[in-house]
């Protein structure tokens, strides 16, 4: 299902500017985003793209180019299914405040009120306790393997980042995640972490449900996000994946390994298909770009069907401090995102409040509340689509340049 089209008042006066000669500012972002997705496409960066712009809550500008496979020559299409690693992490956030506002999660409960067995240790040994909120905001002393160094703990432990290990059990995990001391004790810093792993574990005790199906009761079913699941209901529309090589980006096997300096990300593109494999709560999910950007867009209006506007709200706000400097310098943390605090800080032509965060397999996406923008850029090209240059392209196309 796509996203709504362009309402007719907008349409009205785009086709009036047309007519009278002036592009318009959407005509204008339109050229700006066409320049990056094809020069990205030509100098072989990336391999396909779809890319969303919604502005007032209307689609704006949405683009597939490139290919969705390569080697088979199929093309990236708009309906195109990605594998979208951390970009699951927002939507699983939407369902913990969503428990939350019922009653069921309260954000300081101890996380051994649900997972009594899950009690991780600091490295003198002693037991701090966990609240959900920490897990939610990443400052509870988890971390991941592939922030580590290449025989990391995580690593030595075993430990599932939620993108390999096709087949481990979330009991399995979570075992191994408690058996590696804490990072730092809980609430004193901030580090990327397989917390939302553990939260969905929460949310499935808490709730009596499965993640997935929590998740599809919560937020992708109310949202008509029917593309975007545990598991791709439609392997056809699957795109492959690739890495960042040259002179162009290759193909990913079944089991990959990527090492950028002296950790290694592990990949295993059949886990998705695998039964057995645990719902990751901070990577399992794969879906569509319209799919993502009618969520975002939902919390960037208020919540819509999802979430009151206090709940938004709370997500929105930086709980961590700009110290953290979760995407850089001049960013906080919220709940599933990162805050922008300090724009100049961060050289970025974003609004104080612009939320952002990304996905390993390729993605990007931000949301400006001042300037009542939501931009959603998914690729099928790691590192590249996450953390290059096409990622800083695409935010300064959706800018009017200064």
């Amino acid at each position: 299902m796509h996203l709504p089209p362009k309402s007719l008042v907008t349409l009205a006066a785009t086709l009036g500017a047309s007519l009278a000669g002036a592009a318009t500012p959407d005509e204008e972002l339109g050229a700006r985003m066409d320049r990056v997705i094809e020069r990205a496409i030509a100098e072989q960066r990336i391999v396909g793209t779809v890319v969303v712009v919604m502005r007032d809550g209307q689609v704006v500008y949405r683009r597939a180019g490139g290919f969705a496979d390569r080697e088979a020559a199929r093309p990236m299409t708009e309906d195109t299914v990605l594998r979208l690693a951390s970009i699951t992490k927002p939507i699983v956030s939407a369902v913990v405040m969503s428990l939350v506002e019922q009653g069921t999660l309260s954000l300081e409960d101890p996380v051994t009120r649900w997972l009594p067995d899950f009690r991780p240790r600091l490295a003198d040994g002693s037991q701090p306790p966990i609240t959900l909120k920490q897990l939610l905001t990443h400052s509870a002393g988890l971390s991941y393997g592939f922030l580590e160094a290449e025989h990391g703990p995580y690593r030595t432990a075993g430990v599932s980042d939620g993108l390999a290990e096709p087949g481990m059990r979330l009991e399995d995990n979570l075992e191994r995640i408690a058996s590696v001391p804490l990072s730092y004790p809980p609430g004193t810093q901030w580090r990327y972490s397989l917390a939302l792993d553990v939260l969905g574990a929460v949310l499935e005790k808490a709730s009596g449900k499965s993640l997935p199906a929590l998740t599809e009761e919560r937020v992708t079913g109310p949202l008509d996000m029917h593309d975007t699941a545990f598991t791709v209901k439609d392997p056809a529309r699957l795109g492959a994946a690739y890495r960042d090589d040259r002179p162009q980006p290759s193909r990913m096997q079944d089991e990959t390994a990527i090492r950028t300096g002296d950790s290694t990300t592990l990949f295993s593109l059949p886990r998705i298909f695998d039964p057995r494999s645990y719902p990751s709560g901070g990577a399992g999910m794969a879906g569509t770009a319209d799919d993502v950007a009618r969520f975002l867009d939902t919390l960037r209006q208020g919540g819509g069907a999802i979430l009151s506007q206090a709940s938004v709200q709370a997500m929105m706000t930086d709980q961590v401090g700009a110290q953290a400097q979760t995407q850089g310098p001049g960013w906080g943390f919220g709940y599933g995102w990162a805050v922008l605090d300090d724009p100049a800080l961060a050289g970025t032509p974003q609004s104080k409040g612009t939320l952002q965060w990304g996905g390993v397999y390729g993605h990007s996406w931000f949301v400006d509340p001042q300037a009542r923008l939501t931009v959603v850029a998914l690729t099928n090209t790691t590192f590249e689509g996450m953390s290059g240059a096409f990622t800083q392209e695409v935010r300064d196309a959706a800018y009017p340049a200064p």
